[in-house]
């Protein structure tokens, strides 16, 4: 069957996504040959992002953020667009994300599972309040609220557990899925890429450029872009 075969006759679709979505809106992935895993810096960028760093050197922390995970002009591809028309055709009911950009809300989807969280919600860890990215992008070195707290973004760090709540929403919807969709990720990022193991529906489908350890239980492995692959779906026809 061809991914506009499944769609067609699915009702209760969820797509799983991860960096591969966002890269052809210009946002690197972490693990590609030219991904932020592989360019130089002072501290690997594992390091960087995690939260004892944070804690410990806040200023180089937000260096790199600021620099390397913030990607504000970004717009939605072709696959945000087409997964929101999806889910306002009422054919999907659910996004669950290892992205942390936004793309997915900003192309018109409503349920959307953030699992590693977004970089558009930042609080002061003193009193709570909450800032926007432009305050965080603007200002200068680590911004700080104005009870004088140190603003972190709203994103899940190395060493810091995911959210329960999302974690749960993602997994009862994925539970009631008669098609997951999974693209843009290698599957390797753990406990995100486990959620996968709750699908008991009909149609699973892998879209992604290199191969998976899940390509084996597939109905259907596409081998390509993202958002190209979704340009192709006629949202109408569905």
């Amino acid at each position: 069957m061809t991914l506009q075969q499944i769609i067609d006759e699915s009702n209760n679709i969820v797509f799983f996504g991860g960096a591969g979505v966002s890269t052809e809106s210009g946002i690197p992935d972490f693990r590609s040959v030219d991904g932020l895993y592989h360019q130089q810096y002072d501290y690997p960028p594992e390091q960087i992002i995690s939260h004892s760093f944070f804690m410990r050197n806040p200023e180089e922390f937000y260096r790199f953020y600021k620099d390397k995970m913030l990607f504000l002009d970004a717009e939605p591809n072709m696959a945000h667009k087409t997964l929101a028309a999806l889910e306002k055709a009422g054919k999907l009911k659910a996004v669950v994300t290892q992205n942390i950009d936004g793309l997915h809300q900003k192309a018109g989807s409503k349920t959307v599972y953030e699992l590693h969280g977004s970089v558009l919600r930042n609080y002061c860890m003193k009193c709570g309040k909450f800032y926007d990215v432009k305050f965080v992008k603007e200002s200068a070195g680590v911004p700080k609220c104005s009870c004088g707290g140190t603003i972190k973004p709203d994103v899940v760090l190395y060493e810091e557990g995911l959210d329960d709540s999302v974690i749960n929403g993602a997994v009862k919807a994925i539970m009631g899925a008669d098609t997951l969709i999974v693209a843009g990720t290698s599957l390797v990022v753990y406990p995100a890429a486990g959620l996968i193991r709750y699908f008991r529906g009909k149609h699973l489908v892998l879209i992604n450029l290199t191969k998976t350890d899940a390509d084996s239980l597939a109905e259907l492995v596409i081998r390509d872009k993202v958002g190209k692959v979704f340009g192709e779906i006629d949202v109408n026809k569905c």
